[in-house]
């Protein structure tokens, strides 16, 4: 999370060195060493155990018990820590918590749940069978739209999520 502010602050904020908070760093990178890294850890864990298994569908059950029960429930307390550790009052923050949070449950669905069905559920099935060695091309060769594409079913006989949206290339 620490180098996460450092990318915000120096790339897309534009401070420069001379005007970088490092204490908002600081504060980052103890908030992702005392509660996300453990929190997430250990709910990973225990979604690990509750849903066994490396399956497609495993993978959709997990994103979806994840991003249905955990993430609200993870932001709810986020959010609120953010705002005491940047020292604002608790009216303050729960103001706060009550205009940031729907965005930020929107926000994180789309970054949580698109990746997962765009590389899981689609691009991988199209890389079954791939050796390591070939995955870069494969994936470029997948990615690549235009004449001379064409949706095709998976070479292995069970069902699969690949038709929702990349074509494969012929």
């Amino acid at each position: 999370m620490g180098v996460g502010d450092i990318i915000s602050q120096q790339l897309v904020e534009r401070r420069g060195l001379q005007e970088h908070q490092r204490s908002r760093t600081l504060t980052m990178v103890l908030l992702g060493c005392g509660f996300v890294g453990p929190v997430v850890g250990g709910w990973y864990k225990v979604l690990d155990r509750f849903i066994p298994g490396t399956t497609k569908v495993d993978a959709l059950k997990k994103m979806l018990l994840d991003q249905g029960g955990f993430a609200p429930c993870f932001l709810g307390c986020f959010l609120p820590l953010v705002g005491a550790l940047n020292g604002l009052p608790a009216q303050d923050n729960w103001a706060k918590l009550q205009r940031d949070y729907p965005d930020a449950l929107i926000t994180n669905y789309y970054v949580g749940c698109c990746p997962m069905r765009c590389c899981y559920l689609e691009l991988l099935p199209v890389l079954e069978g791939t050796s390591a060695l070939s995955l870069p091309h494969s994936i470029i060769s997948t990615l690549q739209i235009g004449p001379g594409t064409v949706r095709q079913p998976p070479q292995s006989g069970h069902s699969s999520f690949h038709g929702i949206g990349l074509p494969v290339r012929t």
